[in-house]
């Protein structure tokens, strides 16, 4: 595969950026143009970056020989949002980066071949992509995700420091619930809009401090009859836990078929 890291100026966040990308060898002995490649647009957390998915898996050996690319961008501590005091992430990862990515890389832009996911902030991000925008992905997974109602923050004890930041991002968190920053509000949406839903895959170790979120969020989504696949077990907020799932994330996303090369690039 090859792994290239890409450096841009960003007109959504008014500063230069930087995203991770793999791709998938060429044989240089075809006769036929590659095709563009299906993508995987992979999340990272509240405490990463765009190099931390690199760092802590072996997701470059994951993906080998799966036809697949992978995009990792950097979302800083935005939860991928168009934040009331800060950046527009939300912009610049559901707009500006898609274009961008397949202006300068061989990326699919059919629904069926675009996937999301992200582990806990950027599992949230998955799902608030997929959920708000259900003709552009086919698949979303959500690992350790905080699938919380964080208008609730300072009932449940959060510090003022943390409510103060969500309320930079979110604004008044009282405007929550019906926010289409809301993936509950966005499931119920999409549920009661009649709109084919993405595939959805959600796991959560059972010792996380996020467990009892991702159980409300699956009982949630399971009332509502999204087609959710959901898997618990031991584990907790860590990258051990992470590395193994993103193996059955891989497994589970529904790629085409080794061969199917009718979309060809125009060169």
């Amino acid at each position: 595969m090859a792994r290239i890291q890409c450096d841009f100026f960003s007109a959504a966040l008014g500063t230069s950026v930087t995203i991770n990308v793999l791709l998938p060898q060429p044989d240089p002995a075809a006769r036929t143009a590659p095709r563009r490649y299906p993508v995987l647009w992979l999340l990272h957390g509240l405490l990463d970056d765009h190099t931390t998915w690199l760092r802590q898996t072996s997701l470059e050996r994951y993906v080998d020989g799966l036809q697949l690319a992978v995009v990792m961008p950097a979302g800083g501590r935005s939860f991928y949002t168009d934040m009331a005091h800060g950046y527009r992430y939300w912009t610049y990862v559901s707009e500006e980066l898609p274009a961008l990515a397949r202006a300068w890389f061989p990326l699919s832009d059919q629904r069926e071949e675009n996937f999301v996911a992200g582990l806990s902030m950027g599992g949230y991000g998955a799902f608030k992509l997929a959920l708000r925008q259900p003709e552009r992905y086919a698949a979303a997974a959500s690992l350790s995700g905080a699938l919380r109602s964080f208008d609730r923050e300072a009932e449940a004890g959060a510090t003022p420091e943390w409510v103060a930041e969500l309320t930079d991002v979110f604004g008044d968190l009282a405007n929550f619930p019906t926010s289409e920053d809301n993936v509950y509000y966005l499931a119920q949406q999409l549920a009661e809009s009649g709109a084919p839903s993405p595939m959805l895959y959600q796991c959560c170790g059972v010792d996380d401090f996020l467990y009892a979120d991702n159980l409300a969020f699956k009982q949630h989504a399971e009332t509502l009859g999204l087609p959710l696949t959901y898997a618990e077990g031991p584990g907790e907020h860590n990258w051990a836990y992470w590395d193994q799932q993103i193996q059955r994330v891989l497994a589970w996303l529904p790629l085409p078929l080794a061969g199917d090369d009718e979309e060809l690039l125009s060169l």
